[in-house]
């Protein structure tokens, strides 16, 4: 019991001690002042419940289904980018995810190759950017399918910017013998995550194999960033046309406006995610879950909505499904988990999140997430935001 955690915050606690310091910042990662980055959870903490007292029931159900795979509770995990935080990396939480029966989100800027992922858990969404032009955008796509990835998560809520008001981490580009003996006095404090790593045989992989065809080398975690800046933004016949070549489930990530969820409806978007990037893109983006409630009137009959920013504790888990989110994705809750135990840390944090929604649950007098209601949730009068309603005839009309 002695490696069991309680907590998301005890998680974070421990991969902060165990993690070099330049690896642990990279995980908070949050731009500018970080405005967005503390109103992504801080906002939960303003919502309240209506609990019963009586005539709860003894049992309590957690499954649903997003974008056709059924998971045993409603929390995904949320694609993040080069998981050097542990020598397993992806593939140790693609196997927490499965073994806690739920489904795995894999970026492109992923340290493991989608192959391999999808090996360890088969209900795996494949995560693209807009970037390199339609051509090779269709070949990673097909690659993608080729390994069996069940659909297709296309972020679109993510700007440049690397300036943050406590300091941006230091990251190599190679690890080289330079970069090696520049990092060396601060992984020397850390003696626990270099053992993992010699035990493994290998170095953290800070290149991105997935962005590699036809047996060309990975590029570096920065090349493939530097490609991405300077790729020109998609349209949305841009989005429409990875719509219709990948042709099976398909989700938005990165909507805050209403007007851009119902053009995701209109381009046939299986899923969208409300989220502004963990408050790591245009600081000032209002948290995900105080733009929830307006999109999902607007669009929920039409398209799935998940919610992707904040999450910590299953009761913010449901407070997010009461106001009509179908699931939650996590990030930074699994990184830290990762970095504090590896396969069994993020399996700990799916735990702690199952046993938080099951105890909310039953606080609320419900047997299911899908009996959720608003009525469930204190909303102050002032906490919603609502952007872009009403826009959508303006402009394309």
């Amino acid at each position: 019991m002695a490696a069991w955690f309680e907590t998301v915050h005890e998680a974070q606690r421990r991969a902060k001690r165990r993690l070099p310091p330049s690896v642990y910042s990279a995980l908070l990662a949050g731009s500018e002042r970080g405005v967005s980055y503390a109103d992504n959870t801080e906002s939960f903490a303003e919502l309240g419940f209506a609990p019963h007292v009586a005539a709860t029931l003894a049992e309590r159900d957690q499954a649903t289904t997003v974008m056709g795979q059924d998971i045993s509770l409603p929390v995904l995990i949320s694609p993040t980018g080069v998981q050097a935080v542990h020598p397993d990396g992806e593939v140790a939480v693609a196997r927490a995810a499965a073994a806690r029966g739920t489904a795995m989100g894999l970026s492109s800027f992923a340290s493991k190759p989608v192959e391999e992922v999808v090996a360890a858990n088969p209900s795996t969404f494949f995560q693209m950017y807009w970037m390199s032009g339609r051509d090779v955008i269709l070949r990673r796509m097909q690659r993608a399918r080729e390994a069996g990835a069940v659909g297709l998560i296309v972020t679109l809520d993510w700007s440049f910017s690397h300036g943050r008001d406590w300091g941006s981490p230091t990251i190599p580009e190679h690890l080289d013998l330079k970069a090696m003996a520049r990092f060396a006095p601060e992984v020397a404090r850390r003696p626990a995550w270099l053992a993992g790593f010699v035990r493994s045989g290998s170095l953290p992989d800070l290149r991105a194999p997935n962005l590699a065809l036809d047996g060309e080398e990975a590029p570096t975690f920065f090349g493939a960033y530097g490609d991405w800046m300077t790729s020109t933004p998609p349209t949305w016949d841009d989005i429409a046309w990875m719509r219709e070549q990948w042709g099976g489930p398909f989700m938005l990530k990165g909507i805050s406006r209403v007007d851009d969820a119902e053009r995701a409806v209109a381009v046939g978007c299986t899923a969208i995610s409300v989220s502004n990037h963990g408050g790591n893109n245009l600081d000032g983006t209002p948290a995900p879950i105080r733009v929830l409630p307006a999109v999902v009137d607007a669009v929920g009959d039409d398209v799935e909505v998940l919610l992707d920013g904040g999450i910590r504790r299953g009761s913010d888990v449901v407070k997010a499904v009461a106001l009509g989110a179908r699931a939650v994705m996590i990030g930074r809750a699994y990184l830290w988990g990762l970095g504090a135990g590896g396969q069994a840390g993020v399996e700990n944090v799916l735990d702690i999140l199952r046993g938080g929604i099951d105890s909310a649950l039953r606080g609320l007098g419900k047997g299911s997430i899908h009996d959720l209601e608003r009525s469930d949730v204190l909303v102050p009068l002032d906490f919603t935001r609502t952007l872009g309603a009403h826009q959508v005839a303006a402009v394309d009309g």
